[in-house]
């Protein structure tokens, strides 16, 4: 299913809806032949799987609302407050059917970034109207980069903005999505309690929201290897449900007559469920919380039922899920990483039962307690090389120290700062969150302060060139083979993760990138990213280019001489770059005349004696066809295709354009009229 998924997406051009039919007639087949025919039966199962794989996003996507036109420039905004989310410096509001100044309601949601010092206090359901700037979502910074534009498609959203005037609030004039008011509120309480950072991350265990977390805290956890107890998943929601299993358990045995009356364990598996669905509905039902209220609930159904707790076929069930459920989430980092993980966790738990019980035999508690820290330390192992690859791809970081953090990090959140946050929510309708909420924040703060530490050993976070998209494709299915298959043949898959790791080798990065909006360039030459920078260059692009470059910091051109071992040659108004294939040539704008807003045309954009003479000429300004000879990519080539990224490789001149990479889909704004 998630092949089909996959190649959906691949796909150029939006498919026929007719392909919706597809999946029926062999999934129908294999049903008839499972008992005549086994073999055939499976693998028509296999065909259809597939098919119901390619037909899921596709019925989303026609489902899902039209991309709203939203121009870069200011209007007052107005809208009802959906959520509110508590950042470093002011609030974020998330509006439903938006009006921009007095046009029609927008079908999508729109999302607002009030001014630090607003005194408005906006809740879920109040309207507000304030004076803003609202830009689509961003497109990507490189052919091949992460698509926000895809994301904020299947997510419902039209774009963001930020206020630059101060927030009319009318209170309680709308609907809100549901919990969407006690989210806000937890999240209130337990940052007055809890104070600063560590408050900020007890409200996030507790609601999922992470807007609030200070920067150097999000980077501390990140560097560490413990940015995933930030996202709210599998840990967290089995230490809610399993408490409020054991509390169910605990209750009706201490009460005679309801212990001989009720059956024990499928009771306290509803009471579990029960609870698991109020902290997945709590907690905005991100991806994770997805995946593993779905596994939970099946493995909780089984437990009581007298089967095997959690098992690969969980596992399976629980991605059926999540992809039927929302398909664009397979192509991110949250569900590749969480799955691998638990991928990794039962398969590897499973070859070492055996070992791990004989071990442990009649040693009484000093083994049992040697054989929780193994576990621990296993678990985090495991976890870890199975989340790395993903980590790498999609954000081109290594955390070497992840499993020391682990090792105190995990036992803290399972055994204090899970509990009493669960604690707190009880005690919150009583006003008592105050006697349990510090205890949490006793924990949070011991948390962020091995993150912190851990962050600060030499080389905790490497910076390193990411996986390539079919790179990862290989790993991934050897990733399968080794944890599904039995026997020896499972180390088939070992090669192929070996490959998909080395697959950075062979993928040549590309030489030069330019920005969608023109404003900035970026070339490789020899081992250092040299940029050239324009006023308003986006920073969130800056940043991408260097980690799919892998590099920490990038340099200005120079004014004049060489760079790069000679590769990068700059005069007064032009760079070129020379490749084992060509030279592209960057004209650089000249500086603006004092007392004048831009530079003079013909100084700045006269590419005399580069036409025709180097393979590729690249300009901040529009060219208009003034250069035969050359390809061009100028302020029109992005402005109607997107970033641009140039190969100088061995192989030839390529030059590849975000448009042609992402192809004519519902996400992707159609190509504007020529000027």
């Amino acid at each position: 299913m998630g092949a089909g998924v996959l190649l959906y997406f691949a796909q150029g051009s939006e498919p026929s809806r007719l392909w919706l039919l597809a999946p029926w007639l062999p999934m129908a087949a294999a049903f008839w032949l499972l008992g005549r025919a086994p073999l055939g039966g499976f693998f028509l199962g296999l065909v259809a799987a597939a098919l119901l794989g390619f037909a899921v996003p596709l019925w989303h996507a026609g489902r899902a609302a039209p991309v709203e036109v939203l121009n870069n420039r200011a209007v007052i905004v107005s809208g009802v407050v959906q959520s509110v989310d508590l950042l470093p410096e002011g609030r974020r509001v998330t509006l439903a059917a938006a009006r921009l100044d007095d046009g029609p309601a927008l079908a999508r949601s729109l999302r607002l970034r009030l001014r630090a010092n607003d005194p408005a206090r906006p809740e879920p359901g109040d309207s507000i109207a304030v004076r803003s700037l609202v830009r689509p979502p961003a497109p990507p910074a490189y052919p091949g980069a992460w698509d926000f534009q895809r994301m904020a498609f299947f997510a419902g959203q039209a774009g963001a903005g930020f206020a630059i005037g101060s927030a009319t609030v009318t209170p309680g004039s709308g609907a809100t999505p549901p919990l969407s008011g006690l989210r806000a509120q937890i999240e209130q309480r337990v940052t007055a309690a809890v104070p600063g950072g560590a408050g900020a991350v007890a409200a996030a265990l507790l609601t999922g929201g992470q807007s609030a977390i200070p920067r150097p805290d999000l980077a501390a956890m990140r560097d560490s290897g413990l940015a995933h107890l930030l996202s709210v998943s599998g840990l967290h929601i089995g230490i809610v449900m399993g408490l409020s299993f054991w509390l169910a358990r605990w209750a009706m045995a201490a009460i005679p007559w309801v212990a001989l009356r009720v059956p024990g364990k499928p009771a306290a598996s509803l009471a579990a469920l029960a609870a698991g669905a109020g902290y997945l509905l709590l907690t905005g039902s991100p991806v994770p919380m997805l995946r593993s209220f779905a596994m939970a609930a099946v493995v909780t159904l089984g437990v009581s039922l007298g089967r095997r707790a959690i098992s690969m076929r969980v596992l399976a069930v629980a991605a059926v899920i999540v992809m039927l459920i929302d398909p664009a989430a397979l192509l991110g980092p949250s569900f590749q990483m969480s799955f691998g993980a638990v991928l990794a966790l039962i398969a590897g738990f499973e070859a070492m039962r055996a070992p791990l019980r004989r071990w442990r035999g009649d040693g009484g508690w000093p083994r049992r307690a040697v054989l929780f820290v193994v576990a621990l330390m296993l678990s985090s192992v495991l976890a870890g090389a199975a989340t790395t690859p993903y980590g790498l791809h999609h954000f081109g970081r290594l955390q070497l120290y992840g499993v020391a953090a682990n090792a105190v990090a995990v036992p803290l959140t399972s055994v204090l700062v899970m509990p009493a946050g669960m604690l707190a929510l009880a005690a919150m309708p009583l006003g008592l969150e105050g006697l349990v909420l510090p205890v949490m924040g006793w924990g949070v703060e011991a948390i962020l302060w091995t993150a912190r530490q851990v962050a600060a050993w030499p080389g905790a976070a490497l910076v390193a060139p990411p996986l390539s998209g079919t790179g990862l494709a290989v790993l991934t299915a050897g990733l399968c083979l080794l944890c599904l298959w039995k026997g020896r043949a499972r180390f088939v898959g070992v090669p192929l993760i070996l490959a998909g790791l080395a697959s950075g080798l062979w993928t040549a990065p590309p030489d030069v990138l330019v920005a969608q909006d023109g404003r900035q360039v970026a070339l490789r030459a020899g081992e250092e990213m040299f940029l050239w920078r324009a006023s308003g260059a986006s920073r969130m692009t800056r940043e991408t280019w260097l980690r799919s470059w892998g590099e920490e910091a990038a340099q200005a051109l120079p004014a004049e001489g060489t760079a790069g071992g000679g590769a990068l040659v700059c005069a007064e108004s032009v760079c070129r770059l020379q490749g084992a294939s060509g030279v592209a040539a960057l004209i650089r704008p000249a500086p603006p005349v004092r007392g004048q807003g831009r530079a003079q045309p013909e100084r700045q954009f006269a590419p005399d004696g580069l036409c025709g003479t180097v393979a590729v000429v690249i300009a901040p300004e529009p060219l208009r066809g003034r250069c035969p000879g050359s390809l061009v990519v100028d302020r029109f080539t992005v402005w109607r295709d997107g970033a641009h990224a140039v190969w100088l490789g061995p192989g030839g001149v390529r030059v590849l354009s975000d448009r042609a990479e992402r192809g004519e889909r519902p996400w992707v704004p159609p190509r504007p009229a020529a000027r």
